[in-house]
């Protein structure tokens, strides 16, 4: 079985290549745990990671393979102009589409994820932000925004650098009709973020579903916000998922 690489203490490591190989452990683990959060629905959903040598190639999943079965060997590197670069496996020409145009507008961006997961999608339905009624939910108060369109399957980097362009500078965007999208200064922070913000449409969904929510006073969201919403917080919160689905899949690591 491959060593798993510790977080770095700077941040990053100084060689590019284990850099590049700590990003991608992080990104097949992140994979496995979409899988056995159910988040897989056919060959839709992808995660990124920007190759730390060269800023305009991501890392990704091979287009039509089960997020179960990702690993480290098997994600594929994809240049700006939506080549495979590394890896003999096909890219998913809307995962090409929309994080290419993510990744370009956003430099401090590590990471991107999304996903057709239910409650996710079921929300994005309402053409709504979400809105402020847990703890948890405060991770995206007044940082997340609305795509507030939906034209089929993005397959045109033209309707990707739109989605980027409402995303702007936050941490989500809901895709109307679609799902979630989420971004990352880490893989960690970023697959983080778009697990407990499914988990946010579905309490969403539950308590309006029951009756009228009550909403959290804005100084006490803002306050959250910067308690459970800050990139270490996004980072930290993923640490115990990724010991867990290593110890039960070490095969991820190959």
């Amino acid at each position: 079985m491959a060593e798993v690489l510790p977080h770095p203490h700077n941040g990053a490591y100084e060689d590019p290549a284990v850099e590049r190989l700590y990003r991608k452990q992080r990104l097949a683990a992140a994979f496995r745990l979409f899988s056995k959060c159910g988040f897989d629905e056919g060959v839709a959903g992808h995660i990124t990671a920007r190759d730390p040598e060269h800023g305009d190639r991501f890392w990704v999943n091979p287009f039509g393979m089960h997020f179960g079965h990702v690993s480290v060997s098997s994600l594929i590197c994809v240049n700006h102009l939506g080549d495979v670069v590394e890896g003999d496996q096909p890219v998913n020409t809307a995962a090409f589409a929309i994080h290419s145009q993510v990744h370009a507008a956003r430099p401090d961006v590590v990471a991107a994820a999304h996903a057709h997961s239910i409650y996710g999608k079921s929300w994005s339905a309402m053409g709504r932000l979400l809105e402020p009624i847990t703890q948890d939910v405060c991770a995206f108060y007044e940082d997340h925004a609305l795509f507030d369109d939906f034209t089929g399957v993005v397959l045109d980097t033209e309707e990707g650098k739109r989605i980027a362009h409402a995303l702007g500078e936050r941490k989500a965007v809901i895709l109307r009709n679609h799902g979630l999208l989420t971004v990352g200064h880490s893989v960690d922070e970023a697959a983080w973020w778009f697990i407990t913000m499914e988990r946010s449409c579905q309490a969403q969904l539950l308590a309006s579903a029951a009756g009228q929510p009550v909403h959290i006073a804005h100084e006490s969201a803002e306050l959250t916000r910067s308690q459970v919403g800050s990139h270490i917080a996004g980072w930290f919160s993923f640490q115990p998922l990724f010991q867990r689905i290593v110890r039960e899949q070490p095969d991820l690591l190959d």
